[in-house]
């Protein structure tokens, strides 16, 4: 595209993002029996719904899409005999006028749909064919005693074409293309790998993305047989967004103009998390926090994890374990930490508020219209769901969650059980079925408490940890994790393809439990000699001879994720408690995190900005390295760290791939090597693969405590062999002040390889006269 077109498409894109909203559609077509309505929001994303009803096809998009963004001004349309075209400088829909009337053969009698067809094809700004839809489908059946439809809509799929996202799977050991794979896009906390979460959005290779708009049940089958479909259990209609792009930032920044911003978190959710299932007194969670001071390991935040009420849904905090919580949350701030408690959904009939939530009908209800009271059918047998559909409900929960436990001084809130486990499929939530709203659950209610946080404390930024996502989850100021998963060397190895298909979904604040959380067999696998003595942690580990292995590549591998927390169902959790050697290393990446801290912060500012996750996959970065598309054991962590995490036991070596395009510096070694190639790299126990591409600039931060101390940067490390530029950012780390502009210092570096030099643009005019001293230039 020449220099010209693309300035007017920037220009055009950014408008968009500020323009007033125009909800109305572009039009509403008649297909002769199927209505199709389209409408934009921007010029790089078109919205399609289809029914055979046009009042169906009118209505609005569903939960997790801001329909006040919607935007048609860069859209004109035009019509012929072969449909109607609407165009922008990004984009190009056709939906193809109905075919003409005749009469039906006997096939057509006896196999073809009584549907009206609908076909339209999508084109990027080059004009070439993106995406091809061939069919839809509207399947009538009842589900929940209500006559609906399974609805539906077919791709053409060509051979070289290469699917992510849709949410979190974790059936995966590796391979990151969905290509040639069914996903059940559905929440579930059971699923036989570790828990499904759904977030409908789906990146192809090809330069767009499709988001589905349906909360229920559904089925992705990407690119079988010719063919890529979406299935949904209910519905009345057919509704997706299609975005176009050159580019992640160009597609990640519209799907953020579609579902909302992702906000930069509290900078405390960049350092260290200890959590446990869980601490059992206020006087052990102040011990772990007064050793981790006294060991001098930095640490953010100590979470206090569930049963720490009297009941479940007492909304409480027993007196006889926590007796002085304000005090306890007194300390640990003098200490320069934060708190985070868990606050679960559901409510057991023993407790004070059951009867007060059914009467006023704010829980999850049967056909019968009888309050569902726990599973028999599951390990859930006890405690009723709140109906965080229900605005009402929502706001219910919210006061009394704050009334009654945040404001004895913690920080923020931990909403587990957000799938939610109580499945709802076949029960009934105030605004209908669990089946047609199965996904739904965790954006309300995570929303609700969001929303009420700011409205509580509005210049204090939302943190909450929630177990599962849906569309527009982004926005709440969540951070996710992949829910219970096993502490085996498997359950890492599916975290890798996990986590990055789940950030390529547009959830880029992902993260597990390091070590795994499910209770720790006291039983070894070890097929390879040990690299860490055991024989120091047998108070924690029982007989599992090689879990402080484990437990410390997981930590190594959690230094270079978004979140980085310590959990489990274990006796100890914290850092000291697998032995000395297994404690020296996560000790030393424990002060590593905390050096990357200015760097990571600058990402989460560029994530704030585009909608772009600084966890990404590699085909994100080398679009054209066809070795990467299909690789899910390594990734990109912000544009300098390619970070290939050691996932098997006893494993001392291993090939890594270096994508074309670059060269590349082993981080401990300052090796250089050339890219578009395998290599094989060692891997002693405190080592896993981190390379560093070259044209790299990475500042590192002072040694803290944590982020509650002012970090100053002491190292500015330049990785040579081309241009390069890094956008520093700072902030209060606390309030939204950002929103609006204030309080931030920008320091853009770069890098010009021709003359060995790093100039500075911006910021601190102290800190550019300190930059000479602060450079480090490696491999020299």
């Amino acid at each position: 595209m020449p220099t010209s077109k693309m300035a007017l498409l920037g220009l055009v894109l950014s408008f968009a993002v500020v323009t007033a909203a125009n909800a109305t559609p572009i039009t509403t077509l008649d297909r002769k029996g199927a209505w199709v309505s389209v409408e934009a929001y921007g010029p790089n994303v078109i919205h399609v719904t289809i029914a055979a009803d046009k009042a169906e096809a009118l209505k609005a998009p569903g939960y997790g899409i801001l329909a006040d963004h919607a935007d048609n001004a860069a859209f004109r349309q035009t019509s012929d005999q072969s449909g109607d075209t609407f165009t922008s400088p990004a984009l190009t829909l056709h939906v193809n006028a109905a075919p003409p009337p005749h009469a039906q053969g006997a096939m057509e009698r006896y196999f073809l749909p009584t549907l009206a067809p609908v076909n339209l094809q999508v084109k990027n700004a080059k004009g070439e064919t993106i995406v091809n839809m061939t069919g839809w489908e509207m399947s009538p059946h009842e589900v929940a005693g209500e006559a609906t439809y399974q609805v539906g809509a077919t791709f053409t799929a060509p051979a070289d074409e290469h699917y992510y996202g849709m949410g979190q799977n974790q059936e995966s050991l590796g391979a990151l293309d969905l290509r040639g794979r069914t996903i059940d896009c559905q929440h579930w906390y059971d699923a036989p790998t570790g828990e499904t979460v759904c977030v409908p959005f789906m990146v192809s290779s090809k330069g767009y993305g499709i988001i589905w708009d349906n909360p229920s049940a559904t089925r992705f089958v990407a690119g079988i047989r010719g063919r890529t479909s979406f299935q949904s259990k209910v519905g009345e209609r057919v509704s997706f967004f299609v975005i176009t792009g050159d580019n992640p930032e160009a597609i990640y920044s519209a799907y953020a103009r579609v579902t909302g911003k992702t906000p930069i978190p509290p900078k405390a959710a960049f350092g260290l998390i200890q959590s446990k299932a869980r601490y059992d007194s206020q006087a052990e969670v102040l011990r772990v926090a007064k050793t981790y001071r006294q060991k001098g390991y930095p640490l953010d935040v100590m979470v206090v994890d569930w049963f720490y009420w009297t009941l479940m849904g007492q909304l409480d905090i027993n007196p006889k374990e926590f007796p002085d919580p304000d005090g306890m949350n007194q300390q640990l701030h003098a200490m320069g930490m934060q708190s985070i408690i868990s606050i679960w959904p559901r409510f057991e009939r023993a407790g004070r508020y059951f009867s007060e939530l059914d009467a006023k009908g704010y829980l999850l209800k049967d056909k019968n219209g009888k309050t569902v009271d726990g599973l028999p059918f599951r390990s859930d047998r006890t405690g009723a769901l709140i109906d965080s559909t229900n605005p009402a409900a929502r706001k219910w929960y919210w006061e009394h969650a704050r009334d009654n436990i945040l404001s004895h001084g913690f920080d923020y809130p931990w909403l587990d059980e957000t799938e939610p486990d109580l499945v709802p499929d076949g029960f009934f939530y105030s605004i209908g079925s669990g089946d047609r709203y199965h996904n739904v659950f965790p954006l309300l209610h995570v929303e609700g408490v969001a929303q009420g946080m700011r409205a509580w404390k509005p210049n204090k930024r939302v943190l909450i940890l929630s177990r599962a996502a849906y569309l527009g989850s982004q926005r709440t100021g969540a951070l996710f994790w992949s829910s219970d998963i096993d502490p085996t060397w498997e359950a890492l190895q599916r975290q890798i393809p996990t986590g990055l298909n789940m950030t390529a979904s547009g959830i880029a604040y992902w993260g597990n439990d390091i070590g795994g959380w499910q209770f720790l067999p006291q039983t070894s696998n070890a097929t390879k000699p040990l690299l860490l003595d055991p024989s120091g942690a047998r108070d924690t580990v029982g007989q599992n001879n090689d879990y402080p292995e484990l437990l410390t590549r997981w930590f190594e591998y959690g230094t270079f994720l978004p979140t980085l927390r310590l959990h489990g169902d274990r006796k100890h959790t914290e850092i000291w408690a697998f032995g000395k050697p297994a404690e020296a290393i996560m000790a030393r990446y424990d002060r590593l995190r905390y050096q990357l801290i200015p760097y990571l912060y600058s990402q989460a500012k560029i994530t704030y900005d585009t909608g772009t996750p600084f966890m990404r996959p590699l085909w994100m970065d080398f679009p054209n390295d066809p070795n990467v598309v299909n690789l899910g054991t390594q990734y990109m962590f912000g544009p300098a760290f390619l970070v290939a995490p050691v996932t098997e036991q006893g494993q001392t070596e291993k090939n890594v791939y270096l994508p074309a395009g670059s060269d590349w510096y082993n981080f401990w070694t300052n090796e250089k090597l050339t890219g578009g190639r395998w290599v094989k790299v060692a891997t002693p126990i405190d080592q896993i693969p981190v390379f560093v591409r070259a044209g790299s600039i990475v500042p590192l931060g002072s040694d803290v405590q944590s982020t509650a101390s002012k970090q100053s940067i002491t190292e500015i490390r330049v990785y040579p062999g081309k241009d390069g530029d890094f956008v520093m950012y700072d902030d209060d780390g606390t309030s939204y002040d950002y929103e609006k502009g204030k309080g931030a210092t920008v320091t853009k570096l770069h890098w010009n390889d021709a003359s060995g030099a790093l100039s500075v643009a911006g910021g601190d005019k102290a800190f550019a006269k300190t930059l000479q001293g602060l450079t480090k230039v490696m491999g020299k």
